[in-house]
């Protein structure tokens, strides 16, 4: 991979080969995030307190476009070394706090003009939210939250961010997927089920209607499983985001119920969201899967990458 630090001015410096470094992508939440360690001579007069930015390329792709949390710069008898970590660029609305505001009628464009693009930020195309009446921007919200709120509760869409930084508000693409067959180089293969933090049941209440809406997970209710949790909502919320929230609460808590884990001996084998289709001989959770975090890495022991799948509906 080919590195890039840029500074607030505009100045843009390559920086030396990588000993090691790490690239972990995530389908939204948490952010994604950056690790890099060279060697500090190379560097030339540039001083690494200015440097804002990171860039990866492979080849002539971009592949990780992020924000600069952190530069060590370390002087031992092994030498010199630099060592960059930091985020993706949803890290600027996570860092961010909204100014409240309710608006009568919120669009897309409304909510991208106010909170996303005064950060430099670019979206990708392709997106199409609906208008949301009586949307309010609660005090001590992050830009993110705000953005998350509109999309997932009113327009339901995930909103996350691609390798180029943009900010994408469409729906997953359900292309052909990937193949996770007896020929693929797999060195180590993890399945996990987990049945604690899942829920079997939400009512989202509405105590000015004096009315519960009920939502319930008929696959972990079969499967034994008994936990409940009581939604108040304010009056302002319009009923269906309020279901909304109901079925939203109960995928967020069963989304960790089934991860498989793979690692693969070859760089940038999947992206997020991308579907991944599971067909080994023996093994028992074959089947259609979504890549929900993907953890790119080299070192002096080559590359790989570490992938973790989830049920399709669970991204």
């Amino acid at each position: 991979m080919t590195a890039y630090v840029l500074t607030a001015a505009g100045e843009r410096w390559q920086l030396p080969p990588a000993v090691e470094w790490e690239l972990e992508y995530t389908a939204g939440v948490p952010c994604d995030s950056f690790f890099y360690r060279c060697p500090s001579r190379g560097c030339g007069g540039a001083d690494p307190a200015l440097w804002h930015r990171f860039e990866g390329y492979e080849g002539e792709q971009l592949v990780f476009r992020g924000v600069v949390d952190e530069c060590v710069r370390t002087i031992s008898a092994a030498g010199e070394r630099l060592e960059l970590s930091g985020r993706g660029l949803a890290a600027l609305l996570l860092d961010n706090e909204a100014l409240p505001r309710d608006y009568g009628t919120a669009t897309a464009e409304d909510i991208l003009d106010g909170h996303v693009r005064p950060y430099g930020i670019s979206v990708a195309p392709g997106y199409a939210l609906p208008a949301v009446n009586r949307f309010s921007v609660a005090a001590g919200s992050s830009e993110w939250s705000v953005v998350y709120d509109f999309a997932r509760y009113h327009g339901g869409v995930l909103p996350r961010f691609d390798r180029e930084g943009r900010l994408v508000l469409s729906p997953w693409s359900n292309g052909a997927p990937h193949v996770l067959g007896d020929s693929t180089p797999v060195t180590e293969l993890t399945v996990t089920d987990k049945r604690y933090g899942a829920l079997s049941a939400v009512w989202v209440r509405d105590r000015y209607r004096d009315h519960v809406e009920k939502v319930t997970d008929p696959d972990f209710v079969a499967q034994g499983g008994s936990t409940r949790r009581v939604i108040t909502v304010p009056g302002r919320g319009d009923w269906q985001a309020m279901r909304y929230t109901g079925r939203y609460q109960l995928e967020r808590a069963g989304r960790e119920r089934l991860r498989i884990r793979a690692e693969i001996p070859e760089l940038f084998w999947v992206w997020p969201g991308e579907l991944v289709q599971v067909a080994r001989t023996g093994f028992d959770r074959s089947g259609l899967y979504r890549a929900a975090k993907v953890t790119v890495r080299a070192d002096k022991n080559g590359g790989h990458s570490r992938v973790e799948l989830a049920l399709p509906d669970m991204v």
